[in-house]
């Protein structure tokens, strides 16, 4: 299979990118087992990484690598599809960098910057400081930022607070103004932009914001983007004595979870999550969709650009997110009581 691919090999082998990014480039902390399952699915696929070792003869090393802090995170999988899609069209290799979440972002962000491991690098939601993207800047490194924007780098971002206002002004219109959010990690940076988008679209409809509306799971595994997180999140609005009418949820993966506690006590009301992720087409969840291929495509088309020239001027591309209405909402007379 000519211009096999490590996204080929993890597909085949039913194991992650970051697996079979780390086999290939001989790491320590995988099994055996795994590595030769990987080393021949990628035998039998034909994929020899030669572009890394033509580059060592000229000191390139026609690698591009991804930096990703929760890489089982649907949002994260779905725009590096759209990288891999992209790569596949130039000379470069494709390699994954998973930051460990129990050590500091930034120590591991920078390490991987100074030891040159890539000639460019895409950093995913890595949400990091202006004054640490100035430090970064400093390296001289080609960077392009997916989910982030920084006016000294490329970088593809879409507009959130938009997105969320797109989703409120959907029920205000439609007479449901005691609305539960579920968020994920508060504390994150996509978790502030999404409560600060429900806040502002209430505030200005002349809804009085009630806080014990704005919710999120216990679990925090993925940062709280999880099923369990979006099932937790949806029992805590429902056990308040004045459950909401409708209901935003951070992401497309909490409403899964949501619409599951929903189910098992037999309530219905209007939900909306945000991504659009392949699932939610197939279950009826209206959403606000996110580019995410296209975000990852168009990010490496800036990064490759601009590591062939890096005197070029900072390029930000943000997208507009769009409502996407399918059955999910169509509960009004639910939501209000009606029989």
């Amino acid at each position: 299979m000519a211009g096999s691919t490590i996204y080929d090999i993890a597909k085949k082998a039913g194991v992650s990118i970051a697996t079979v990014s780390r086999v290939v480039n001989k790491s320590e902390g995988i099994s055996e087992e795994t590595r030769e399952k990987v080393l021949k699915v990628a035998d039998e696929l034909g994929y020899y990484p030669q572009a890394y070792a033509q580059g060592l003869a000229r000191k390139k090393k026609n690698i591009i690598m991804v930096v990703v802090p929760v890489l089982s995170n649907y949002f994260f999988m779905e725009v590096l599809e759209g990288i891999q899609d992209e790569i596949s069209n130039h000379n470069y290799d494709l390699n994954i960098f998973n930051i460990q979440g129990k050590s500091d972002m930034f120590s591991q962000v920078e390490n991987i910057i100074k030891r040159q491991w890539a000639d460019g690098y895409l950093f995913i939601s890595t949400h990091l400081r202006t004054e640490q993207l100035n430090k970064l800047k400093s390296y001289d490194m080609p960077i392009t930022l997916i989910d982030e924007a920084y006016e000294d780098m490329d970088s593809v971002l879409v507009d959130n607070e938009k997105g969320i206002e797109q989703a409120m002004h959907y029920f205000l219109a439609n007479d449901l103004n005691r609305i539960g959010m579920i968020s994920a990690l508060k504390s994150s940076k996509p978790g502030q932009q999404r409560i600060q988008g429900y806040r502002k679209a209430l505030a200005e409809a002349g809804v009085e914001i009630d806080d014990k509306l704005i919710v999120t799971g216990d679990s925090m595994d993925r940062d709280g983007f999880s099923e369990k997180n979006g099932y937790e999140g949806m029992n805590k609005l429902l056990d308040l004595e004045n459950p909401p009418e409708a209901c935003f949820c951070a992401s497309d993966i909490q409403a899964v979870g949501a619409l599951k506690a929903m189910e098992e006590r037999n309530v219905k009301i209007p939900i909306i999550g945000y991504d659009d992720i392949t699932i939610s087409n197939y279950i009826g969840l209206s959403t606000i969709r996110q580019p995410m291929h296209e975000m990852g495509s168009i990010a490496t088309q800036m990064l490759v650009q601009r590591m062939q020239d890096q005197e070029l001027s900072p390029k930000q591309k943000v997208f507009s997110p769009e409502l996407i209405l399918r059955s999910s909402t169509q509960l009004k007379a639910l939501a209000k009581g009606e029989s």
